[in-house]
């Protein structure tokens, strides 16, 4: 077979277009591949499609494709541009490759692949000998692709959360489908901007098929939905791990406060070195720890009765009606209120001002489980990329790995 009518065949060229020249250059380890068309070929418009004669041709452009053997592969064509009655002189698109890339269709999906299991764009950019922003360019217009692809559909569950971008109080709105368990939008800053872009973007069909978002107590976010979805304010669940962090803090607070006193006033402390015993559920205490823990609990410690009121409120995602987990809060309130521990109190005093939100729960029984999940996925990929140089970078990886996106050119 001759060397032309073997990479046509592997490049899957058909007429009008064929393999003109092959020049290997094995000092440079390089092979380049001249394609041709046919004189009289008619071309298309690639706005509209209408067949119109041709008009010029672009200069030479090159693209990548897929290594021969260990040689690097080149195509060289010079594309034609028509004259189309509508929208004027347009170039014709080429079977190889996407609309401004340099690269094959074969070679960015291999790219694409080499991304998703490197995790990090500079292992995918020193196997398949580009450079980061060649690589770069491919994944922006992945995600573009993906997002362009991805259809309207009605979704049940959302989880709203926010992911630091890099130190001083620069975050990104995350939102992400909490029963396919893929990030459907990201939006810099936590404002209600940020979160009502997407409520905005959203059919009627999807508003109506939501029933429920589960996010934490940040007031911008509880402003947007109340204010971005039809009857906002009743589809609000406010996560119970967010919840539960708030009460363990409460509790860390009181430790200290208590270790504090003892040490003014005594001089030592029961309560040295025993920080992290507090933050343990009753469930998941060390065995090693079972009878130093209940000698503590035995000596009436104010830290002791935080903490025996934080393991109560666990009790109030067991309960699947409303009547009865209404009159549980009501007991586990009044006992934090009388405790005499304002952190505790505090705390319950938010619980308490969002008391809906906190007991919708009930009725779905949803968390932001998988948003914390995601936010885990999303760290581990900051941390091998070593950060972003921008915002934008940032979200195009977030897409990339964990949006669930159809990347692949066609």
């Amino acid at each position: 077979m001759q060397d032309t009518k073997l990479f046509e065949t592997i490049l899957g060229l058909q007429a009008p277009w064929h393999i003109a020249r092959v020049a290997l250059d094995t000092s440079g380890e390089r092979v380049d591949l001249w394609v041709e068309h046919a004189a009289d070929t008619r071309w298309t418009c690639p706005d509209c499609g209408t067949a119109a004669p041709g008009h010029d041709h672009a200069e030479e452009r090159v693209w990548r494709h897929l290594d021969t053997c260990q040689y690097q592969t080149f195509l060289h064509a010079r594309v034609p541009r028509v004259d189309c009655p509508t929208h004027g002189v347009r170039q014709v698109g080429v079977p190889w490759a996407a609309p401004r890339s340099r690269f094959t269709l074969l070679l960015e999906r291999l790219i694409i692949d080499l991304i998703t299991q490197c995790s990090t764009v500079t292992g995918a950019c020193r196997i398949a000998r580009v450079t980061w922003d060649e690589a770069w360019g491919v994944m922006d217009r992945a995600v573009a692709r993906g997002l362009q692809r991805r259809t309207a559909a009605p979704r049940r569950y959302l989880g709203v959360d926010e992911k630091a971008f890099r130190k001083g109080q620069r975050y990104h709105t995350i939102v992400c489908d909490l029963e396919t368990a893929t990030v459907q939008h990201v939006a810099e800053d936590r404002t209600a901007a940020s979160l009502q872009g997407y409520y905005a973007q959203l059919t009627t069909e999807q508003r109506e098929a939501l029933q429920a978002v589960a996010m934490d107590m940040w007031p911008a976010y509880i402003r947007a939905t109340v204010d971005g979805l039809p009857q906002g304010d009743t589809k609000i669940v406010f996560d119970r791990f967010h919840i539960m962090r708030e009460m363990t803090r409460a509790v860390d607070t009181v430790r200290k406060q208590e270790h504090r006193t003892f040490l003014r006033e005594q001089g030592t402390s029961p309560l040295t070195g025993t920080k992290y015993l507090w933050l343990y559920g009753e469930d998941r205490l060390p065995a090693d720890r079972t009878d130093a823990f209940a000698a503590l609990q035995g000596q009436h410690l104010k830290v002791g009765r935080a903490w025996a009121i934080k393991e109560l409120l666990r009790d109030l995602w067991t309960y699947r009606q409303g009547a009865a987990v209404r009159r549980f809060f009501a007991r586990w309130y009044g006992w934090a209120i009388r405790s005499r521990l304002e952190p505790v109190k505090q705390v319950a005093r938010m619980l308490h001002r969002h008391l809906d939100g906190v007991l919708r729960y009930v009725r779905h029984p949803i968390t932001n489980g998988v948003a914390e999940g995601l936010n885990s996925k999303i760290m581990s990929i900051k941390r091998k990329a070593g950060g972003f140089r921008n915002a934008h970078h940032f979200t195009t990886a977030i897409y990339f790995h964990c949006g669930g996106l159809d990347l692949y050119p066609r």
